[in-house]
């Protein structure tokens, strides 16, 4: 890809070039124009001094034509004889005419200026007639000679300019080489700096222009260490949380090995499977944590709610059925097509039912009603355990937090991972507590297509 420097060198040398060759336009254009003014009125001039000079009868009419030479331009560059001059009768009578003039008419023109073609040469020519005398003064000039005469003025001029041309150029690419090197001092800056070393860009030094940039990265880096701070944190839990079942499951395989009776070991095996049953749930959820983080925005897809509704109730039934839990669904007929990921939808719910069946007592109740609103849908989960207490209410989507009241050998993932992926999906999640004991979760979701109408 081009780079900045030479990109910004075309942009302004093709601007520089095209005001230049515009300049050299109107130079040429207006020279021509400034030109013609002042040798047509020459020509007007030069007419009627020799009308002027033949009425008061200082110049006889044999040699007026002929004192047309002293009007004759003299230099070096071929602009010798530029003007030349006929007496006409106003029968159409030839009386007199100048050294330069050609043989034939100058204009076929009554009076005025015109322009003719004699002798295969176009002539510029204005035309005086002198009614006392009965005359025609007609006096003109070559076009080709204005025409080199325009072109030397106009070449005099472009000439130097473009001899400067190269030196604008070369100035153009070292003027936007130092504008640029701001860039090249951050560029290697940001190469000198260690992979760990995420402080910020200062942006005092750094030119006007480039404090958004310098804004961007520091946010940049802001985020990441941010990140690593999570996934230091993020290890640090999971391998406490690990350690703690491992090491049981270690100890119970222990005393199962050293039973001295059947009771002591199938009461050690009973532990090792309480062990490898919280082991698994805190992998499967840290896996689920894992794809929360990995997953983009759920802006463009959809999903029917009902089918997850159901997904999630035919996986939970067995846990809630061993704890003796009914597990009442509320649904109307019909349900409407979400917006979102049904993945991320589904970890969501999973993760608040399993939490509010972990919450609930031996025997108790845990209920999902489903209620559809303008645009939105919401479904909310009931349990009558012991609630969230208002120290911990702020901090229950927290990873790995237990609130006061939790029960049962959780990891604290459960609900931070729904709130996760509810926000992947613009959905969001709410906590309530319910009259009469326990707590309402409620997940909310965006019709397929709200707001059109």
């Amino acid at each position: 890809m081009t780079s900045i420097r030479t990109r910004l060198f075309a942009i302004l040398l093709l601007a520089t070039g095209a005001v230049w060759f515009s300049a050299a336009w109107w130079i040429q254009h207006s020279t021509r124009v400034e030109v013609e003014q002042v040798l047509d009125a020459r020509l007007a001039e030069a007419a009627g001094m020799v009308s002027s000079l033949l009425s008061d009868g200082r110049v006889e009419l044999s040699s007026a034509a002929g004192a047309m030479e002293v009007l004759t331009t003299r230099a070096d560059q071929g602009y010798s004889r530029q003007l030349s001059c006929q007496i006409w009768s106003l029968d159409g009578t030839m009386v007199g005419a100048s050294g330069s003039a050609p043989e034939g008419r100058l204009t076929e023109a009554d009076s005025g200026f015109s322009e003719t073609l004699v002798d295969g040469e176009r002539w510029r020519v204005f035309t005086e007639v002198n009614e006392r005398l009965g005359l025609r003064v007609m006096v003109g000039d070559r076009l080709a000679v204005r025409d080199r005469l325009v072109s030397d003025v106009t070449r005099g001029l472009l000439v130097p300019a473009l001899t400067i041309l190269p030196f604008l150029a070369g100035l153009i690419w070292l003027s936007v080489g130092r504008g640029l090197a701001p860039l090249s001092r951050m560029a290697r800056a940001l190469s000198a700096r260690s992979a760990d070393n995420l402080e910020p860009v200062e942006e005092g030094p750094l030119p006007r222009e480039l404090h958004p940039m310098g804004a961007a990265l520091n946010s940049l880096f802001g985020r990441v260490a941010a990140a690593r701070e999570r996934e230091r944190s993020f290890s640090a839990y999971a391998a406490h949380e690990l350690k703690t079942p491992l090491s049981g499951i270690k100890t119970q395989a222990q005393i199962a090995a050293m039973a001295p009776d059947e009771e002591t070991r199938r009461h050690a095996l009973a532990q090792i499977e309480k062990g490898v049953a919280r082991t698994d749930r805190m992998v499967r959820q840290l896996l689920e944590l894992a794809a929360v983080d990995g997953a983009t925005g759920g802006g463009g897809g959809k999903f029917d709610l009902m089918e997850v509704i159901s997904g999630v109730v035919s996986e939970m039934r067995p846990p809630a059925d061993a704890k003796g839990i009914d597990l009442h669904v509320d649904l109307p007929e019909s349900l409407p097509v979400v917006a979102g990921d049904p993945v991320l939808a589904t970890l969501a719910l999973r993760n608040v039912t399993e939490n509010a069946i972990a919450a609930s007592s031996m025997g108790g109740v845990v209920e999902l009603c489903v209620a559809v609103c303008q645009d939105l849908a919401e479904i909310t989960v009931s349990d009558r355990g012991p609630g969230i207490s208002a120290e911990d209410r702020t901090r229950i989507t927290e990873r790995f937090f237990r609130g006061q009241n939790a029960q049962g050998g959780g990891s604290g993932l459960g609900l931070s991972i729904a709130q996760a992926a509810m926000e992947r999906i613009d959905g969001t999640l709410k906590f309530c507590t319910r009259k009469g004991g326990g707590e309402n979760v409620t997940l909310t979701f965006t019709l397929m297509n709200a707001g059109v109408r």
